[in-house]
Formats: C-alpha cells, sequence, structure tokens
C-alpha cells in the first residue's frame, strides 16, 4: 500500500480541486479521511482474515461499489444536515467517490501487496497498473520507521506529493487569470 501520507495528500488536493472555496476546508480534510478509510481492512490481519479473501487487504474495501457506498452514505448524512456551508451534493458526491477510489488506484502503482480488487464483489480479480513506481509501505505504524520509510516517503514526494502540488499551483494560477481585474 501507499502510506498514510500519499493517500491523504492525494484525497485533500481533489477536495481542494473539486471545492476550490476556502470555507470548504472541512471537506478537503473529509476527502484526506476517506482516501485513507479502505485501509481500515488490515483489522482483518488481527482476525486471521487471509490477504486474498474477498474481506482481506485490499479486496471489497478497495473495490469501486465500497467508494460509491462510502460516498452515497456520507453525502446522505449531509443531505440531512444541511448546513450553510454544505456544497452541492452532486458535487460532495463525486469528491468523496474520488477520494476513497484514489485509495486503489495509488496501491495498484505499488511494488508490493497482491493487487487491487477494484471489481469486487462481482469480480474478485485482483489488479495492478504496468506503471508501479511507489514503493510499497510496511503495513502497521511499528514498521514504518527507518530506511523502508524514507524509500516509501521518496517515491510518494515523487509520484504523489509534486503532482498534487502542481495540480494545486496549476490550479491556483488560473484562479489568478480568471479572476475580474477590478479584483486583482
Amino acid at each position: 500500500m501507499a502510506s498514510i501520507v500519499g493517500h491523504c495528500a492525494l484525497g485533500a488536493t481533489l477536495g481542494k480541486l473539486l471545492l476550490p472555496e476556502r470555507r470548504y476546508w472541512p471537506y478537503w480534510v473529509l476527502a484526506a479521511a476517506c482516501a485513507f478509510l479502505p485501509d481500515a481492512d488490515v483489522i482483518g490481519f488481527k482476525f486471521h482474515v487471509p490477504y486474498a479473501s474477498l474481506w482481506g487487504h485490499r479486496g471489497l474495501s478497495h473495490s469501486l461499489l465500497a467508494a460509491a457506498v462510502v460516498a452515497t452514505a456520507v453525502t446522505g448524512y449531509y443531505r440531512i444536515r444541511r448546513g450553510p456551508a454544505t456544497p452541492p451534493l452532486a458535487r460532495l458526491w463525486l469528491l468523496l467517490f474520488l477520494a476513497t477510489a484514489s485509495h486503489g488506484v495509488l496501491d495498484a502503482m505499488t511494488t508490493g501487496g497482491e493487487g487491487v480488487a477494484f471489481f469486487s464483489p462481482f469480480d474478485t480479480e485482483r489488479y495492478f497498473f504496468g506503471l508501479r513506481p511507489i514503493a510499497v509501505s510496511p503495513i502497521g505504524v511499528k514498521k514504518f520507521v527507518g530506511e523502508w520509510a524514507a524509500r516509501v516517503l521518496r517515491s510518494e514526494v515523487q509520484w504523489v506529493l509534486l503532482p498534487c502540488a502542481l495540480l494545486l499551483l496549476a490550479q491556483y494560477s488560473a484562479q489568478r487569470l480568471l479572476r475580474p481585474t477590478a479584483a486583482r
């Protein structure tokens, strides 16, 4: 898997890109949390759930169906609790779906593991992408130290954080260029 750093950075970046107004910053944080949420499946290791099972790591929780369920449930909550700073619900759903689904995308770009079950439960095949430049992160905080952690973070800086920063810079530049002359 990619580390929590890469997952959360991509989720927050998606939040800022899709809901750019500063008043929506709590949704940027929510998107970061959704981007990391699929790794809750690692609890299965404590209960001896086989890695390759439907409920195993990178299984159902990493699927596009799970991303749609998370986006629908959380958007439903905000539909009921609608407040003055609630973004348009369709855009919020899209953000939460993309943030949650981004987890599997990053994991499918790592150098280890058993692939991602994107189409689970309908197809239990596990997939990797042809491009796999992100060093796989160890599972567990205690193991995320030393050279392995440094290697993971270096690859995530190059393949996740830098592209996120460039996207945010492009958004900022476009907003400045499109701002009315009187506002400059």
